[in-house]
């Protein structure tokens, strides 16, 4: 364990003033305590103890209270070995002024019956006047310039500054000084004093230099009283011993505070903005781990809703105010990054860090320096791994202290796991100094995890609230029980009367679980298909009673409106039926705006029930009183044990319920797979690094090869050794070894032309091409790097600037083509009312009028034409249309989309838009690509018009709330950060206060962010040349 920080704190003990006599303690001292007096015949001048004996009353005066104004740390008034150490220092600069001045030839005379060296007197002018004038005090402050002063305490700089005080300073010298000295310099005339040398001044000791100085202090009036300082005092002493600690490596302890390390502060905020005021047992516990005390990679595993994010937020926390580490946190989808973003910009503001946002389009590479400041990057999957490259291109991963990884299951996840793997395998390798702390509710394999990570693990089956799973098979209720034989134990038989016409409509009884608990709490069905999330939301609102309309229906009305002013007048006819019942759907079919109000909604208790899909369960927190799972399959998919426990997971409200429910609806069929289902283990978690015939570990070697972490097929191997592939190689790799699979992956990407041997002799180290750079720079997909290039070459050869199309055709993401069949008439239509020069570039790309006009009249076309490329320039016309209009209900209407594919669609484009950008930077031949591109991607990321693209830069900003705050008066991004969060809910419509926090809060963060980038870009311009030539 740490040591503990001890502060020193001033005691209110009251010290004697007696001191023992030493031998270190000055005559004057001696002699006063003994109470002996010299005999009057041979007691010379002394003026040291005349001056202390002055001192003494005048300290007095400004000191009423006999206690020591330092406490317990030693005062320097009263400690006189200190000052009989000055005295002797002084005594010995004295004597060298002697030693000085006889060398120099000048004769002394000594005062009679004044052996005291105040007394000494140039005979002559033979030596320089200042040789013997004050030469101990000067000597002992030669050093001190007008610099010196800028340390100086306050209060003894006003009163140096006070002429007043000056004036009588100056007089008080003088009584001080011999008057036999004093009263013949002044009556000596200017002739005179060319003919004789005037007596120095008397000299004053060091010690009575600094008891002048504390005596300046005492006599200057402050207006903050004694109690203030001393209080101020101990702050600054506690802050000071806090940051040593923080700043000693040699330290084992980074405490600031008694909340786990952290400030009281960060307690009062997580209670202030979270609502959370104290922290449940586990999480205590696993705060207080040795792996977290002593920063050792950690996994953690809890069911859903148990609170495993804020322990990570706590940690992050811990490293930025701390340790002073930026910190890296990994989430797996746009809308939680952007729903953290905006929940941990109001941290930041207080607590003085920055929060950065990356997904989709967004995020900086390499990230602004903060210029003192700590950083939160708040990133996805994709955007996270090129950061982590950005990072270790130019030297800076060191910097991040600790990164989290949420959905930590993720890593066997397809080619989105593959990339996570990439990411952590990165930093493990670069930064051994950086803590790597991940978390999931559902981990089967975490033995592997572990040895991958090398971290240790925590696990626990704490749940807020008790979850209780049921089975409903006919009309029969049953509880899920591994340990009966059966799996199941039969609970009741529900009970609610159906008409034979109702039986025939609703065979699963869903109307009947609902409205046991709706529309006084909540609930939430999962059903296999978008289409059948409709269809059971409007089934179940034809036999709700007419009650549930007048239930909070001011509150829906409200949504009503919201929703049609998101559609620009539109409305969704299913959504329009189901919100007056408190019920609506959610899927990926709506827009992200729609999504947003309807979360927002059944958040705020408006809406009762929610027809879903299953990726809301993995996506926002949306908890429910019963969950019920309409079907145990994901379309044509059998459950995995990780789905089925992600959504029962949000049965249960911490703070609302006492316990949750899930229902699984089953059928006579599926009661075998069923019972594995609720009863198997958590699946294995694989490395997807091959998945796709390798394409992950070509794209890892890829990458590690241009950031110079290898250039050698042994360094490679020694790379690799540290994935979770190495760790899983007998499970993955069946048919070859890792090794020779490496190989094969070098010697491919060789072949592509992204990876070639150094033609130095005797090195044939391996580096990467020009395309190989722009490849893994640009996070392109090893599979259409080739093609971008074709492609972006052939549309420099004439190019189209008049119009978007051109453009937007060669960042149409390729990926999305296979989603989308053309209308061949709306196809058509569209080709007939582009300009001629569109129509030209058409042509150009492979797209005739002739074979569009053919197709649309259903004749056979001869000709061979790329599949790809029509359908690509197809979903061009959407995007150039959507652009045009920014309306996308009518686009939707017009290409007979629904509105779902066009946001995803449009969403896919800017982000691969910003990856052809990354590419094109690399690649000289494509320069012009950089300023069109930049724009474009703004574009397509906003799709709005000009005026709103600033407002939509916060996050959680979408169309129609940035409309209303245009509206409201706040036009710009600096309108919004100084807002006042009351007057902004009170003048915008339907924000709640909560919202107009988190708003204001991400408005400033983002403000800070872009005064940063400039100050950096500054800075930049200003810096001198570090190879500047010089003479």
């Amino acid at each position: 364990m740490s040591a503990e920080i001890k502060v020193k704190r001033p005691s209110s003990r009251k010290r004697s003033r007696d001191r023992r006599i030493s031998n270190l303690t000055p005559a004057m001292k001696r002699t006063s305590a003994s109470g002996r007096q010299c005999p009057d015949n041979t007691r010379p001048i002394d003026i040291s103890r005349a001056l202390d004996q002055s001192m003494d009353a005048t300290f007095s005066e400004y000191c009423s209270d006999p206690e020591d104004l330092f406490g317990d740390y030693d005062s320097i008034v009263s400690d006189s070995s200190f000052l009989a150490k000055l005295d002797r220092v002084g005594q010995n600069m004295r004597q060298n002024d002697i030693e000085h001045t006889t060398s120099s030839r000048c004769p002394v005379i000594l005062l009679a019956g004044n052996p005291d060296f105040t007394s000494l007197k140039s005979s002559t002018d033979n030596c320089p006047k200042q040789s013997c004038d004050d030469s101990m005090t000067e000597s002992f402050l030669e050093g001190f310039t007008d610099d010196a002063f800028l340390d100086m305490p306050s209060s003894q700089l006003a009163f140096l500054q006070d002429p007043q005080t000056a004036d009588r300073n100056c007089c008080t010298d003088e009584d001080k000084t011999s008057m036999s000295m004093r009263h013949p310099e002044k009556s000596v005339s200017t002739e005179d004093r060319n003919e004789r040398h005037i007596a120095p001044k008397a000299r004053k000791s060091v010690s009575d230099h600094l008891k002048r100085a504390m005596m300046a202090n005492a006599a200057t009036p402050s207006s903050v009283s004694r109690t203030a300082v001393q209080k101020e005092a101990v702050v600054t002493e506690e802050i000071s011993v806090a940051m040593q600690a923080v700043e000693s490596v040699s330290m084992a302890t980074t405490d600031l505070g008694p909340f786990f390390g952290l400030p009281t502060k960060v307690k009062e905020l997580i209670c202030n903005l979270k609502g959370i005021k104290d922290l449940y047992e586990w999480q205590k516990t696993c705060l207080n781990l040795d792996s977290v005390q002593q920063r050792r990679n950690l996994i953690y595993s809890l069911p859903t809703s148990g609170g495993k994010t804020l322990v990570a937020e706590i940690l992050i926390l811990k490293e930025l105010l701390c340790r002073r580490k930026d910190a890296l946190f990994i989430l797996p989808y746009v809308s939680l990054v952007q729903e953290k973003v905006r929940a941990l910009a109001s941290f930041g503001l207080e607590l003085d860090f920055m929060v950065e946002e990356y997904a989709g389009s967004k995020g900086r590479f390499p990230p602004v320096k903060g210029r003192g400041k700590r950083s939160l990057y708040i990133a996805t999957i994709e955007k996270a791994h090129g950061l982590v490259n950005s990072l270790i291109e130019t030297n800076r991963l060191d910097n991040v202290g600790l990164v989290v990884v949420d959905e930590l299951h993720m890593l066997g996840d397809g080619s989105r796991g593959a990339i996570i793997e990439m990411t952590l395998a990165k930093v493990l390798y670069i930064s051994k100094s950086t803590q790597i702390i991940g978390m999931s509710a559902t981990l089967g394999n975490l033995q592997d995890i572990q040895k991958f990570l090398k971290a240790e693990s925590y696990t626990n089956d704490f749940r807020p609230v008790e979850l209780k799973e049921y089975v409903k098979l006919k009309d029969s209720i049953y509880e899920v029980d591994p340990k009966e034989e059966e799996c199941f134990r039969f609970s009741r038989v529900l009970n609610f009367k159906y008409s034979s016409a109702m039986q025939k409509i609703d065979q699963d009884h869903i109307v009947a679980l609902v409205t046991e608990v709706i529309p006084s709490q909540s609930c939430l069905v999962f059903c296999p298909t978008k289409k059948n999330c409709e269809n059971v939301a409007g089934m179940i609102c034809k036999y709700l009673k007419e009650d549930f309309i007048q239930h909070k229906q001011a509150e829906k009305a409200v949504l009503l409106g919201e929703l049609r002013s998101s559609g620009n007048g539109s409305l969704c006819p299913v959504l329009k039926k189901t919100v007056p019942y408190g019920l609506a759907y959610h899927h990926s079919g709506l827009t992200s705006e729609e999504r947003k109000l309807v979360e927002e909604a059944y958040s705020a208790g408006v809406l009762c029930l929610l027809t879903c899909t299953s990726t809301l369960a993995a996506g926002i927190n949306l908890p429910a009183r019963r969950v019920i799972l309409r079907s145990p399959y994901v379309a044509a998919d059998f459950l995995k044990r990780s789905q089925y426990k992600q959504m029962v997971g949000r049965a249960g409200r911490a703070g609302i319920d006492t316990h949750g429910e899930s229902i699984l609806i089953l059928q006579d069929k599926d009661k075998v797979l069923v019972k594995k289902l609720v009863s198997a283990p958590m699946e294995i978690c694989k490395s997807n690094l091959m998945h796709s015939d390798g394409k992950g570990v070509l794209s890892l070697i890829l990458s590690v090869i241009g950031l110079n972490i290898t250039n050698s097929l042994e360094q490679i191997r020694d790379f690799m050794s540290g994935t979770l592939l190495s760790v899983q190689e007998k499970q993955v790799c069946l048919e070859r070894s890792l090794w020779e699979v490496t190989q094969e992956c070098v010697e491919l990407l060789k072949e592509k032309g992204l990876v070639t041997v150094s033609t130095e002799p005797q090195d044939g180290s391996l580096q990467v091409t020009k395309l190989g750079r722009a490849t893994y720079k640009g996070s392109v997909d090893l599979t259409y790097c080739d093609l971008l290039y074709r492609d972006l070459s052939k549309g420099l050869e004439s190019l189209m600037l008049n119009s978007f199309l051109h453009l937007i055709y060669l960042v149409t993401p390729y990926d999305m083509v296979s989603q989308c069949k053309p209308d061949w008439m709306v196809y058509f239509r569209q080709f007939t009312m582009s300009s001629a020069a569109e129509q030209k570039m058409c042509a150009a790309v492979g797209v005739s009028e002739s074979f569009v006009a053919r197709k649309a009249a259903g004749q056979n076309v001869k000709k061979n034409v790329d599949q790809v490329v029509v359908s690509r320039l197809y979903l061009a016309l959407v995007l150039q249309s959507l652009l045009k209009e920014t309306d996308l209900w009518s686009v939707a209407d017009r290409f007979q989309l629904s509105r779902g594919f066009i946001q995803t669609l449009l969403s896919s484009s800017s982000v691969f838009c910003s990856c052809v950008l990354h590419f094109t930077e690399e690649l000289e031949e494509f320069w012009p690509f950089k300023a069109l591109l930049t724009e474009l991607t703004r574009r397509l990321t906003y799709c709005v018009q000009a005026e709103l693209i600033p407002l939509m830069e916060v996050a959680g900003v979408m169309e129609r709330r940035a409309k209303l705050l245009y509206n409201a008066g706040y036009k710009t991004l600096a309108h919004l950060a100084n807002a006042d969060p009351n007057v902004l809910a009170k003048t915008v419509e339907n924000l709640f206060k909560k919202q107009a926090n988190q708003i204001v809060a991400s408005a400033k963060m983002l403000l800070n962010e872009k005064a940063d980038a400039l100050q950096e870009e500054m800075d930049d311009l200003l810096m001198m040349p570090l190879d500047l030539l010089s003479l």
